[in-house]
């Protein structure tokens, strides 16, 4: 039999999070789940569309409900959609630690059979009554969580008091082979400029959260690299500003957004992760699939994929020394480099598939749809 499972993001950006969403519908088995896509609107509307489109899920745009409304009143449209949609599995995924609850909500009050809550990344939320509430009346609506690493699962129990029996960890995962192709030697002479520089890359958003100024500040300590920013966001006219400051600006690439990351990833000699915190970051398991050496902060779930030495480097948040020595180390000894990337590669297929991901996500699925029905027939 098919059931339908609804996922919703009230994101406004497009990111690790709405990539992860996207290669989870891809992959639902649809003899099982008919996926359905459901959106507010705002700046990441047209990707996750046109994503949704080309792996055939149907998506649905459902109001806003914003804060200065009355939320009763806001909610109800979105009561509604869901509705209409008639799912047995509401997914809710909350890229930030309180986003998503008027989604949950909704949910709860269209009385799906079960609802899922996917913590893509836990941000730190000051104490106060407002916040605890809004989470406590979501966790109410919840039937399972899903942190994407043991650091966010825990960092859900220690400050929301999640019941271990509502949660559990599903790491993200990724189309592998997608990132196995050679390098185009034209993509790397331009990035270098014709120069015989090495190429360290980096794509993340261009986000506070992703520490890129520390990774500029590195950049000024290795003038014999060009430093490659992939991604799009608010802070690059800041970036740009102190990349001329620190007179780097002659080796350092702005991109934007990119959809060619395997080819980028290709043709660099080590990626770099500079980022404050995370959940799980997909960008540091494409470069692990793609045998590329990995130095990343060791926040959130980063040391979960990455073992310190073996698969890649890792050094603290916000010391640009530390980064520069590590990405020192990677580009003046290939052996090392090779060895890394290699060690990456192999964990990253034994561990971050997008098939174990969704084999394990439509396990939860099933789940709680057996508890469902078990709870009618001892009801009788």
């Amino acid at each position: 039999m098919t059931s339908t499972v609804v996922h919703f993001t009230d994101s406004d950006e497009f990111g690790g999070t709405e990539q992860v969403v996207l290669q989870l519908l891809s992959g639902l088995d649809r003899r099982r789940w008919r996926p359905v896509l459901m959106h507010h609107g705002g700046a990441s509307h047209e990707r996750l569309a046109a994503g949704a489109n080309e792996v055939g899920v149907e998506f649905r745009l459902v109001p806003r409900v914003s804060r200065r409304s009355d939320v009763l009143s806001g909610i109800l449209p979105l009561v509604r959609a869901i509705r209409a949609e008639h799912p047995a599995v509401f997914h809710a995924h909350l890229a930030a630690s309180l986003s998503g609850k008027y989604g949950l909500i909704a949910a709860a009050l269209s009385r799906v059979f079960a609802v899922v809550g996917t913590a893509h990344l836990f941000t730190e939320v000051p104490p106060g009554l407002r916040a605890d509430l809004n989470h406590r009346a979501a966790r109410a609506c919840v039937d399972r969580y899903i942190a994407v690493s043991e650091e966010v699962a825990r960092r859900m129990r220690a400050r929301f008091r999640v019941p271990a029996s509502k949660l559990q960890v599903v790491r993200n995962g990724i189309d592998l082979d997608r990132y196995c192709r050679a390098a185009d030697p034209r993509l790397r002479l331009l990035l270098a400029r014709d120069e015989p520089r090495a190429v360290v890359l980096t794509v993340a958003r261009l986000d506070p959260q992703k520490g890129h100024e520390y990774l500029l500040a590195a950049a000024a300590a290795i003038p014999q690299a060009v430093f490659v920013f992939a991604g799009e966001g608010e802070e690059r006219p800041r970036l740009e500003r102190m990349a001329r400051a620190l007179g780097v600006a002659d080796r350092v690439r702005f991109l934007g957004h990119r959809s060619d990351i395997p080819d980028l990833l290709a043709v660099c000699d080590v990626f770099v992760l500079p980022s404050l915190y995370e959940g799980l970051p997909l960008a540091v398991l494409e470069a692990m699939a793609a045998a590329k050496p990995v130095v990343a902060t060791a926040v959130g779930g980063t040391d979960e994929a990455v073992t310190n030495g073996k698969s890649g480097l890792l050094v603290p948040p916000a010391e640009p020394s530390a980064l520069a020595g590590a990405i020192r180390t990677v580009l003046g000894d290939p052996t090392v480099a090779r060895r890394l990337g290699e060690a990456g590669q192999a964990r990253a297929r034994r561990e971050f598939s997008a098939s174990r991901m969704i084999r394990e996500v439509s396990g939860v699925y099933e789940d709680l749809l057996e508890r469902v029905g078990s709870d009618r027939r001892a009801r009788g």
